[in-house]
């Protein structure tokens, strides 16, 4: 039983920093455009992180946590090794103020612990597919969307004064980052239910039938919600302040296209990245003034750390899977 307090503590350790790291997600936009100071910013996400809890149901959640690897060869070593592999990659990024992908990385470690354990043929092909191929999907269709959105609502103001047109969207911006933070604690967090999940009923704490107890669910909404209370500050500057200028017009369809994303990949029970959705969201926004507007070279950055997450993840995983074994043998745990 020790043991799977100890991975629980661990599993929220990689919630909070998930918290961190897409805080940049969350109020990025809405920093940048001067809307919100930057702690009334964390204190709006963190809020709708966690309200996302009453809104969603668990389908990312049963995806992680039944879905990319064969739940037979998982075993708390597995898991504690996912988790590590996980939390290095995650905050290595966030102190260096890069945007990653929080979701792949705790997919990568899962997937390295789990193939190091039992081989290749455990990994449920489907499901990384689907994960992959949302890697390029996501942040084409965050792009596509705020693209469609900034073009729509150019249209609608295209009579209006400047400064009026400012004022409205000052505060629909208050609006869009809102439904943006419930669609990103709604994905998630899931991602830590799945793994926790996984514990309990591994150690057969849930019965024979797979599910995400309530507890769970109000648990890793708190960790993800408070990380992102904390927030991760090199990361926001990365994401809302060096890639393109926004202004609260650009905020507002970037929040509203990602958020749309999101939530129908939520819907249909697949973890996303939402930092791939909005950081496709943004060049999607910035580029409708021309690719000027738009810094590639940051860009280029963040997504050779996209690239990065899951092998990185699931290396530092592999490598610490018999590390583990050894420890689990000769002094027990």
């Amino acid at each position: 039983m020790t043991v799977v307090v100890v991975i629980i503590a661990l599993a929220l350790v990689f919630d909070f920093y998930n918290g961190m790291n897409d805080a940049a997600n969350s109020i990025a936009t809405v920093v940048s455009t001067r809307v919100l100071a930057p702690l009334q910013a964390v204190v709006w996400a963190a809020a709708f992180n966690f309200i996302a809890a009453f809104f969603f149901g668990v389908h990312v959640a049963s995806t992680i946590g039944t879905g990319i690897v064969e739940i037979s060869v998982v075993d708390n070593t597995v898991i504690l090794a996912s988790l590590i592999g996980a939390i290095l990659t995650t905050a290595t990024a966030t102190h260096r103020g890069l945007p990653i992908s929080v979701s792949h990385a705790i997919i990568g470690g899962y997937g390295g612990a789990a193939v190091t354990k039992a081989g290749i043929g455990v990994l449920i092909i489907s499901g990384y597919t689907k994960i992959l191929l949302f890697i390029f999907i996501s942040p084409l269709f965050g792009m596509v969307i705020s693209s469609l959105f900034s073009a729509a609502t150019l249209w609608i103001v295209r009579k209006q004064p400047p400064r009026k047109v400012d004022k409205w969207f000052r505060r629909l911006q208050l609006v869009s980052a809102a439904w943006y933070s419930l669609s990103h604690g709604a994905n998630d967090a899931q991602k830590t239910m799945g793994i926790i999940a996984i514990v309990l009923f591994t150690n057969g704490l849930l019965g024979p039938v797979f599910s995400i107890p309530m507890w769970v669910i109000f648990m890793c909404y708190g960790f993800i919600a408070l990380g992102t209370l904390v927030g991760g500050w090199r990361v926001i500057r990365t994401l809302g302040m060096r890639m393109t200028k926004l202004t609260p017009f650009g905020g507002f369809s970037a929040e509203s296209g990602a958020a749309i994303s999101i939530i129908t990949a939520t819907l249909l029970g697949i973890p996303v990245s939402t930092t791939h959705t909005i950081t496709g969201a943004i060049i999607g926004v910035g580029s409708t003034r021309g690719l000027s507007a738009v810094r590639w070279g940051v860009a280029r950055n963040i997504v050779w750390a996209w690239v990065l997450t899951i092998p990185l993840s699931a290396g530092f995983a592999a490598l610490m899977y018999p590390l583990l074994v050894f420890i689990q043998k000769h002094v027990g745990f």
